[in-house]
């Protein structure tokens, strides 16, 4: 921080304490007043006393501390490694995880391993050594693995783990590094994270869960070989040959969390989401929100229960899998770009449709790129009869005679014509422009994938049994509860510190453990910070001061 005095169109001239951001950026941290340049008094008093909140912001020096540089040399020297610790993660992560509520659970494995995967996200193995390395806490790896074994243990109490040994809970008021004795079903701990995210979800929402939003993702898995979870299916990563497991979503508003639920790597995603919602439903009590959800999870079967159960629903639609009947209104109605339409159904039921340009240009690079590929395939003579199929773009192929293939350009050029529109079925009475709006926040769901799988490295996955799997979800979910309470707070104060930002400050910051001479008495003390790093610490601790 430096200060600068700053000449205005009035003639007087303000005086500033700045700080340089990233690159050449300078922002104005306090404007302690302005004078007209004569007053060479007043604009001298200013400048103390903007000395003095730069010297009050920094800390006192230790020389006026002590008058005795001897004194100062010799509490230096005897200072070492141990005493000095990464102390940021706990300060404003380890805040956030007991505002939340995860303080309830009294397990400090798990609160140091959630920390840990919110700014060090890695395997286990570099989860331990950092952990030893920075934050002097020690862990074997076998202690980590016997942990998530019975983190969301499955098997019936007194039965042996996936290594033969028999269980140990990982709940308990316990905080100890290793598990407690088994004194409650240790299924009960997913249980718990699921209850308290629910609880401070409903804080946030404030006015009930009106609306929720369900999606699945596919996590895959660098091996060779299935088992009774990782199974090769449907992969939307691309990874089709590798073992793969599905994970259900179920968030409200904001994407702040509800539940969620991990399911075999084959299993049809339209079969996940009734029975997850009326999982949640019964043991939180909630009213029955308008669930909206992706074109994956249209089906007959669900559209029926849901309906049965007295939901309302938004659901993502295919207009060109509607029947011909439908599909040939749909064309007639010569949709322009920004049009929005409905068409009624059977039962109550409404297909609203819009037409975007940047939905359209979407469509036709899409169809474009779909054509260039199969006219690669047929270049390289690598089409065969197997490849005649409605799946995808092979739909555009027809066999000539017995052996010739060709593509059908007539049914290409066809398709043009659904450019740029999308459907969206549901039951509601809302109106065609609230309807696509709530559709639209099925993001909420989509960026909290995104969150888990980049920022938090929930992938890749260095477990193979089912109990480690799990338990590494739940670490992963309960960090990104924290996670996405962070960023509520930084953008409702406004702040230019973003959660990847903040990622990077708390590694920085740092306090040092030392034992008074004559009362041996321990004190911890945090190191001075600079400007974003207090900022920091101010917004996710309101009155907080070194």
């Amino acid at each position: 921080m430096f200060i600068r005095k700053k000449p205005n169109k009035s003639g007087t001239v303000s005086v500033q304490v700045v700080q340089k951001t990233k690159g050449r950026k300078q922002r104005v941290v306090k404007s302690l007043g302005s004078a007209h340049p004569s007053d060479t008094a007043a604009l001298e008093t200013l400048v103390q006393q903007a000395s003095s909140f730069i010297q009050e912001m920094k800390g006192p020096s230790l020389p006026h501390i002590y008058e005795d540089e001897d004194v100062i040399d010799g509490f230096v020297s005897s200072l070492n490694n141990a005493q000095v610790q990464v102390a940021g993660p706990e300060l404003v992560f380890g805040t956030l995880y007991d505002r939340i509520g995860y303080g309830a659970i009294r397990n400090r494995m798990f609160r140091n391993i959630v920390i840990c995967r919110l700014f060090n996200p890695g395997s286990k193995l570099k989860t331990v050594d950092y952990m030893e390395r920075y934050l002097h806490v020690t862990y074997s790896v076998d202690q980590i693995y016997r942990f998530l074994d019975n983190l969301c243990y499955r098997k019936d109490e007194g039965e042996k783990s996936n290594d033969g040994r028999k269980p140990e809970t990982a709940l308990g008021e316990n905080e100890s590094t290793s598990p407690p004795p088994a004194k409650a079903n240790p299924t009960d701990f997913k249980t718990r994270v699921e209850d308290i995210a629910y609880s401070y979800t409903k804080k946030v929402v404030g006015d009930g869960i009106s609306v929720c939003f369900y999606d699945m993702t596919t996590l895959y898995f660098e091996a060779a070989e299935e088992d009774d979870l990782r199974k090769c299916g449907f992969s939307k990563d691309g990874k089709h040959s590798c073992p793969q497991i599905f994970l259900g979503l179920l968030v409200a508003s904001g994407g702040n969390p509800i539940g969620y639920e991990i399911y075999e790597g084959n299993i049809y995603e339209g079969h996940t989401m009734i029975p997850l919602i009326r999982k949640l439903a019964s043991r939180f009590g909630f009213d029955k929100p308008i669930v909206v959800a992706d074109a994956g999870l249209l089906s007959k079967t669900n559209i029926e229960e849901l309906t049965k159960d007295g939901y309302l629903y938004i659901i993502g639609a295919r207009p060109k899998s509607e029947s011909d009947k439908v599909k040939e209104q749909i064309l007639s109605l010569g949709m322009k770009y920004g049009d929005v339409v409905e068409i009624e159904k059977e039962g109550g039921v409404r297909l609203v449709l819009s037409c975007t340009e940047k939905r359209a240009r979407k469509d036709a690079h899409n169809r474009q790129r779909g054509l260039a590929r199969l006219q690669k395939k047929m270049a390289g003579g690598r089409l065969t009869k197997q490849n005649i199929n409605n799946r995808g773009y092979n739909k555009y192929l027809k066999m000539e005679g017995e052996v010739t293939i060709s593509i059908n350009m007539e049914k290409y050029e066809a398709d043009a014509a659904w450019d740029g529109i999308k459907g969206y079925v549901t039951n509601t009475t809302l109106a065609k422009d609230e309807v696509i709006a709530n559709y639209s926040n099925l993001w909420f769901v989509e960026r909290a994938f995104r969150m888990n799988k980049f920022d938090l490295a929930v992938r890749p996955i260095y477990h193979r049994l089912r109990n480690r799997i799990e338990g590494h979800i739940c670490i992963c979910f309960t960090a990104y509860t924290i996670m996405l309470e962070l960023e509520r707070i930084l953008k409702a104060a406004k702040s230019e510190i973003t959660i990847y930002r903040a990622q990077e400050l708390v590694k920085n910051m740092y306090a040092i453990t030392y034992t008074l001479p004559k009362s041996r008495q321990v004190k911890r003390v945090y190191l001075g910070m600079d400007e974003e790093q207090s900022e920091l610490c101010r917004l996710v601790m309101p009155g907080w001061r070194k």
